[in-house]
């Protein structure tokens, strides 16, 4: 074998011998790395268990306040910002006038006949078809009716109840159990009434144009009694439940770090 092989071995073994090295001078860095991510993900995690309650009232304040404040801002001209938040809350809610809140107008709510009058548009065949045109006629309101909160009067209630339930909740926190599963069922039913025979109803003359039955339509009144019912038997049911996952998470980062 000539010297010059040897050079060209030589120079081989150096360069794997060099990549060795590198990768294990690499493997510690990398997991240091992910330790890391790892220790910032259990201190979320940790905080997110002493502080959850906080949070989720937080998110419901944000979610029912957002679309109560798109009335104020039109009432205070700032169109655009309103728009906004009648354009994200569309695809969470119908957002039908006879159905909605009002704010700085003569009336809180309409129902379905006053409104058709007030716009002037001529009834179709069945009372849906002309909600539609009367919501399009109306958009968010104006000076004479008032304007329109982004959510149904039945949303208004469930979130509105969530947000005072998650209040109320954190005054026994840990003293309440949980809301066994038939009395939320009994909480449901008197929503799942009301507004599913309005829904059923409405859909009937759609399906079977000669079935002989009356489209039904809540009041403002059931649909807050209702939706706040839910609302609340909701958080009754979940919130508990969720205390005692919290509390495992903190108990076991506690044991592992003697994080406080």
């Amino acid at each position: 074998m000539s010297a010059e092989d040897n050079v060209g071995e030589a120079t081989t073994a150096e360069v794997l011998a060099e990549v060795e090295r590198r990768r294990a001078a690499a493997a510690p860095a990398v997991g240091e790395r992910q330790r890391r991510i790892v220790i910032l993900a259990d201190r979320f995690v940790f905080w997110l268990s002493k502080h959850w309650l906080a949070v989720f009232n937080t998110l419901a304040l944000l979610y029912v306040g957002l679309p109560i404040l798109a009335p104020v801002l039109m009432y205070l001209g700032a169109v655009r910002p309103a728009a906004a938040i009648h354009l994200i809350y569309k695809p969470l809610c119908h957002q039908m006038p006879h159905r909605s809140w009002f704010l700085f107008g003569p009336q809180f709510a309409y129902t379905l006949e006053y409104l058709t009058a007030h716009t002037g548009i001529e009834p179709l065949s069945t009372s849906s078809e002309t909600a539609y045109l009367i919501r399009t006629a109306i958009g968010y309101g104006e000076k004479s009716l008032g304007y329109k909160v982004a959510l149904c009067q039945r949303d208004v209630a469930i979130y509105g109840a969530i947000f005072l339930a998650g209040l109320l909740y954190s005054l026994g926190r840990r003293r309440l159990r949980p809301l066994p599963w038939w009395g939320y069922v009994l909480g449901l039913l008197p929503m799942a009434a009301d507004g599913g025979y309005q829904l059923f109803s409405s859909l009937v003359p759609y399906l079977f144009p000669d079935f002989p039955i009356s489209p039904y339509e809540s009041t403002s009144l059931t649909r807050t009694i209702t939706g706040g019912i839910f609302g609340l038997v909701t958080i009754w049911l979940a919130y508990p439940y969720v205390q005692e996952t919290m509390d495992e998470f903190s108990d076991t980062l506690h044991q592992r770090f003697g994080w406080e």
